[in-house]
C-alpha cells in the first residue's frame, strides 16, 4: 500500500472513529472529527500532512516510489 492511499484510509478511519466515540462516549469527540476534516482540507493546499510524514518514516513508499521499483 502506498503513503497516499494508507493516508486516506486513515483519515477514514479517524473519522469513522471520532464519529462512534462522539456518539457513544461524549460529544466533544466531535472535535476529532474537525481536527480530521481541517488536517486534510489544508493538506490539499499545502502538501504537508503529519500522518503521511510518519508513515514515510517508517518506511512506506509513495506510489511513484512503487511505480519505479516496478520498472527496474
Amino acid at each position: 500500500m502506498s503513503v497516499e492511499r494508507a493516508t486516506m484510509a486513515f483519515a477514514g478511519f479517524m473519522v469513522m472513529l471520532s464519529l462512534l466515540l462522539t456518539a457513544t462516549v461524549h460529544h466533544n469527540f466531535v472535535w476529532l472529527t474537525l481536527f480530521v476534516g481541517a488536517n486534510l482540507f489544508q493538506s490539499a493546499f499545502t502538501g504537508f500532512c503529519p500522518a503521511s510524514m510518519l508513515m514515510r518514516k517508517f518506511g512506506m513508499k509513495t506510489e511513484a516510489e512503487q511505480a519505479m521499483a516496478n520498472t527496474h
